[in-house]
């Protein structure tokens, strides 16, 4: 089958098409189809399955592209994933996290991945460290969202401390919520993808979805939850502790951090570190390290993150 394609931003083309045509090769090796361009027209030719797929990627990426956002190869790679949900979404893929969001596909893409999907699912407190880009954060509160839609959990709860700005929350203006927002953004930008915004909103209305700095953890005990603390290389040890005994009956916490980029005035007073080597071998308690073949985010990040253990090594 032969379909040709007009593009809608002909002058964009070099960025649809990525570096040295980086993304059309991804969408050919990815759906055995052959891709032509010439001026604003694309060719695909190919299997009838295969064409209508690559069509259906390519007007993904021009919408993504409306939006103003730089294509990445995780973009790309979600788009070929999007373009046959009726095979994606399939039940008997095991390794699917069940969200809110229909169109949205959410697996671990890693063995390490994997691994702590399938920890959080067989313990109560699980600990995963790793470097920026490996998914931690992202299956953590991807896994929170699947037990609530299961009716396993009746809240969530989204936890960081709020040290990396170097600034203390009362000097930021707003609001509590405005003052915790900027700490807390990475966690609502996993959430933002596995539910629709009026739904979280009336998810937070009611309590059924929290996000709090770590320091008003202090004296609760959270029981039907799901417990995520996002960046806990930057806890102390004092405060690990206060946060791991609010764990309570029925409840799942997830703890989550780089012990590479601590942002403690004494890099070896951050919690997570300590509360690893202190809890090592306790039953109901997992801890998973995630590496650099972990990471799912643009290419470069892989290198990032290597250049810079080179250069610390």
């Amino acid at each position: 089958m032969e379909l040709s394609i007009t593009l809608d931003q002909a002058v964009r083309r070099a960025e649809l098409f990525g570096s040295s045509d980086r993304n059309l090769r991804l969408i050919r090796d990815a759906l055995g189809v052959q891709i032509s361009s010439r001026d604003s027209l694309i060719k695909l030719k190919g299997p009838a399955q295969a064409v209508g797929r690559a069509a259906i990627v390519l007007e993904e990426l021009q919408r993504l592209m409306r939006t103003g956002k730089e294509l990445t190869d995780e973009q790309v790679a979600q788009a070929v994933g999007h373009s046959n949900p009726a095979e994606e979404l399939s039940p008997d893929d095991p390794d699917l996290i069940d969200v809110y969001a229909r169109h949205t596909i959410v697996r671990p893409r890693t063995d390490g991945q994997k691994a702590y999907v399938q920890a959080i699912q067989a313990h109560d407190l699980v600990f995963c460290v790793g470097p920026a880009g490996t998914g931690k954060t992202y299956l953590a509160v991807a896994m929170a969202v699947a037990m609530l839609k299961q009716n396993l959990i009746k809240r969530i709860v989204l936890v960081r401390p709020a040290v990396e700005a170097g600034e203390k929350l009362g000097y930021l203006p707003g609001d509590m919520q405005a003052k915790v927002n900027p700490y807390l953004r990475p966690l609502l930008d996993a959430m933002h993808d596995m539910m629709g915004f009026d739904q979280i909103k009336r998810f937070i209305a009611n309590d059924v979805i929290e996000i709090a700095p770590l320091a008003f953890m202090r004296g609760r005990t959270l029981n039907n939850s799901a417990i995520i603390l996002d960046e806990a290389q930057n806890s102390t040890c004092s405060q690990m502790m206060m946060f791991l005994t609010r764990l309570g009956h029925h409840s799942k916490m997830i703890v989550t951090g780089d012990d590479s980029q601590v942002d403690l005035s004494r890099p070896e007073d951050s919690g997570v570190v300590d509360a690893i080597r202190r809890l090592a071998g306790l039953h109901g308690i997992a801890t998973i390290r995630l590496d650099k073949q972990d990471i799912v985010r643009h290419h470069l990040v892989q290198e990032i993150v290597r250049a810079y253990a080179d250069r610390r090594g």
